[in-house]
């Protein structure tokens, strides 16, 4: 599963809200075709590896996969029936901060149909709605 090898701060702030949409990465730049977020929210390490899982069966030997998104925000928790208090839990799993309009997969090497029903298959293992863009022609 994906997460940083080090951290500067174990423990970061829960931010409350995500606000704004994403001002990098909402454009299809390796692949040919990618997957958008329509809303923000923390997408988990575990959803990611899911995603990943189910695009690279699909696209097997013939296509690349990228993954545009890393699970670089600690999230904590508090072990199970502990009582109130007593400062901050410990980390307990991995997360990317996801804003709308960001690309989260890029495909290449398949045809668009087959990139279509792909990306249809991931974007079922995550938890917002998503969009399929292609590549912009230059």
């Amino acid at each position: 599963m994906l997460m940083p090898k080090r951290v500067k701060y174990r423990k970061p702030h829960s931010a409350p809200r995500i606000k704004g949409k994403a001002k990098r990465g909402v454009e299809v730049s390796f692949g040919e075709y990618g997957l958008k977020a329509l809303e923000p929210k923390w997408i988990t390490a575990r959803q990611i590896e899911a995603a990943r899982i189910t695009l690279s069966r699909y696209v097997s030997k013939k296509g690349k996969v990228w993954i545009r998104i890393f699970p670089d925000k600690a999230v904590t928790k508090h072990p199970a029936e502990t009582r109130m208090g007593k400062g901050k839990g410990a980390p307990d799993h991995w997360v990317a901060v996801v804003k709308p309009g960001r690309v989260m997969f890029e495909i290449e090497g398949i045809t668009e149909t087959e990139a279509r029903e792909a990306m249809r298959l991931a974007s079922a293992k995550l938890p917002i709605s998503t969009k399929f863009v292609a590549r912009l022609a230059h």
